[in-house]
């Protein structure tokens, strides 16, 4: 049994839901692991954002996003709000976690109200949530041909860097 991990980072792109296609990155990690038979785990520790397995389309809007992922902004925007004020559609942050994350002594955790006013992606994130789990069968991800795994990050806030975990476990 191996084990074999790596990380990307990517960076979101504030404004919008950041959509990352890290499908070529996670097959180039398999390849380097070596391991031809297991399980491939590709997890963001982050609570605002997702992994996805959805299908590649070729077509994009001006933003560069694909169809699917305007599709999906679209339809997330009428169930699940963004978050612009607060008092306004969500609860979040309350009172005491405002106080937290004020005190936060964490670079990635700037002390700026602004910035976690995201009670609408962690919601997304919850929906969609933070991992997604790919058999391997003689080294190759088994996704098929139009099969594609997208990092997201629904938190609009601001651009910042974001980590995604890539863990391979199985057989030489």
């Amino acid at each position: 049994m191996a084990i074999y991990s790596e990380t990307i980072i990517t960076t979101s792109k504030g404004g919008r839901p950041s959509y990352h296609n890290i499908t070529e990155q996670v097959r180039a990690i398999v390849e380097k692991s070596g391991i031809k038979d297991g399980i491939c785990v590709v997890q963001s520790p982050h609570t605002t954002c997702s992994v996805v397995f959805e299908e590649f389309v070729h077509d994009t809007d001006f933003n560069g996003d694909e169809y699917l992922q305007v599709d999906l902004n679209r339809i997330l925007d009428k169930i699940v709000p963004r978050e612009l004020s607060e008092n306004t559609n969500y609860r979040y942050p309350g009172p005491k976690h405002v106080d937290f994350l004020m005190n936060l002594n964490d670079p990635m955790y700037p002390a700026d109200p602004g910035t976690i006013l995201n009670g609408d992606a962690h919601i997304r994130a919850s929906l969609f949530g933070a991992s997604e789990s790919f058999v391997l069968k003689d080294g190759k991800l088994q996704i098929g041909t139009v099969g594609y795994i997208y990092f997201i990050d629904w938190d609009q806030n601001r651009i910042r860097d974001r980590k995604c975990h890539i863990m391979i476990v199985g057989e030489k």
